[in-house]
């Protein structure tokens, strides 16, 4: 500690051995630092605050139909690219201040000067944002400031806007490129429908099920076919079994068809038509009923030859007869009418099998044909849907109610200047010249270093001091050391002293 207070103590003796420079030199400093302070022209600001609404009833009514633009994201892009170049030069050419640049130097300055004296703070907690630039020209300030105002406000929804447009104009351009595929493909389909008519199966079935229904239609007529010959062949038998003979009218009124028997002989048919249709000739039932059904009609005969003939020609035929000569016709044209079914039923039965060796590879160009315009019905679609959608978005990011604007503050032209801050600046001017002077004291004596203490010259020699002398001032010295002492008090005085006027002008002032 005792080292450091001595190591003071030198300076401030070193320094005091030239304090006339220093003294000099800090009110050299001092004047001409207060100078330009004070010739500093005077610094406007015009500020601007404004409220971004960003909570609008739109979003979630809109919501599911369309994008709903980010609005906030639109706010802070624009606000962190409001001082971009292109920005700044449209606000040189609002305020016609590129018409002053008579060079590219001149503009590039401009250009710089008031990127950097533009300022845009704000949060985006509070959606409130301020726009503030300085300026000696308080009416240039505010007319800087409401181009500002004005880009900012504008870009917020025109950027947006033409984003959409651009893509309604592409999707546009897709659409009419899918109109022309679907035209296309609808022309092919058109042609080849038209090609294989004959082989394309029919809506909503393929060859297999029509194949199927066509077997099931055909065996369904064989059978009836069947049954019907069957019913044909019963009434041919018992009208062959039976031979008219002419009998007496006495002799026909008392002879008469046993209907007992012709009722068994019936039922007989019937029931052998039926195991005919299960079973096979040789099945013992068959046999056992075509035994009992000729042994029936062996017997009618021989009831039929014992009839006396009548001279009475329409006698040879009883009703019976007559009936089943009827219902012999009926059955004969069924059978016909069946026979002529199941043909036709096996002619589109060949035909179908023949058309479906050809059938898959028609089947699967159609489905590829149709498998395409399906895909490019269904782009055409949502470009369509995405294109209302882009449109709608567009028209809602330019809607003023999205987001609404409101100026707290608007710029106005500033009466009082807002820079620069004179008394601060004249007090570090003083205290720069202060630092000043000192230190071209210290650096004098370091330039022309003397020994003030005997400890000092023993260090530097490294030799023993034996003794020190005084210095003796006559009277006329001495007087002339006060004068000197009181002339370097003054001088420090009037130096704080005008410090101290120059502050209380400058507060007075403002």
């Amino acid at each position: 500690m005792a080292e450091l207070q001595a190591l003071i103590l030198t300076f401030l003796k070193a320094i005091g051995k030239y304090r006339w420079y220093a003294v000099g030199i800090t009110w050299a400093v001092s004047v001409i630092g207060w100078t330009v302070v004070y010739r500093l022209p005077d610094a406007y600001q015009a500020s601007a605050r404004v409220y971004v609404d960003t909570q609008s009833i739109l979003k979630p009514l809109l919501a599911t139909m369309t994008t709903v633009p980010n609005v906030e994201q639109q706010v802070q892009f624009m606000r962190r690219t409001l001082i971009s170049r292109p920005n700044v030069e449209r606000v040189m050419r609002m305020v016609d201040l590129d018409i002053k640049n008579k060079s590219v130097q001149d503009h590039e300055q401009m250009v710089e000067e008031l990127t950097s004296a533009i300022k845009v703070t704000g949060t985006e907690r509070d959606d409130i944002y301020t726009i503030s630039y300085s300026n000696p020209n308080p009416k240039l300030g505010k007319e800087i400031v409401q181009s500002l105002l004005t880009i900012f406000v504008e870009g917020s929804f025109g950027g947006k806007k033409q984003e959409s447009d651009k893509a309604v104009q592409f999707i546009d351009e897709q659409i009419k490129t899918y109109e022309d595929k679907l035209a296309a493909g609808e022309n092919a389909l058109k042609e080849f429908k038209l090609q294989h008519m004959g082989v394309l199966p029919r809506q909503g079935s393929d060859y297999s099920s029509i194949i199927t229904e066509l077997t099931d239609k055909l065996n369904q007529a064989k059978l009836e076919l069947a049954e019907a010959e069957q019913a044909r062949n019963a009434l041919k038998r018992q009208i062959t079994g039976e031979e008219p003979a002419p009998v007496s009218a006495a002799t026909a009124a008392e002879e008469s068809i046993n209907p007992e028997l012709d009722s068994r002989i019936q039922a007989l048919e019937k029931n052998l038509d039926q195991l005919r249709m299960q079973y096979t000739e040789e099945h013992p039932d068959i046999v056992s009923s075509k035994r009992l059904l000729q042994q029936l009609q062996a017997r009618k005969k021989e009831e039929a030859k014992k009839r006396v003939r009548s001279n009475d020609p329409g006698a040879n035929y009883s009703p019976m007869m007559q009936q089943m000569n009827v219902a012999l016709s009926v059955e004969e044209a069924r059978v016909a009418s069946l026979r002529a079914r199941v043909n036709e039923y096996a002619s589109r039965l060949g035909t179908a099998r023949a058309q479906s060796n050809a059938a898959p590879e028609v089947e699967a160009q159609l489905a590829q044909l149709n498998r395409d315009y399906a895909v490019n019905k269904e782009n055409y679609t949502k470009l369509v849907e995405r294109r209302e959608a882009a449109r709608l978005s567009g028209d809602l990011t330019s809607a003023t109610d999205m987001m609404s604007f409101r100026v707290i503050d608007p710029p106005t032209a500033p009466t009082v200047p807002t820079g620069p801050h004179r008394p601060r600046l004249m007090s570090m001017v003083f205290g720069g010249a202060l630092v000043a002077g000192l230190g071209v004291a210290l650096l004098m004596s370091q330039v022309r270093p003397t020994f003030v203490t005997q400890n000092a010259l023993r260090s530097a020699t490294g030799l023993p001091i034996l003794g020190s002398i005084s210095m003796n001032w006559t009277d006329e010295q001495k007087v002339r050391r006060r004068r000197r002492l009181y002339a370097f008090s003054a001088a420090v005085a009037l130096l704080f002293t005008a410090y101290g006027g120059v502050m209380a002008a400058l507060l007075m002032k403002n």
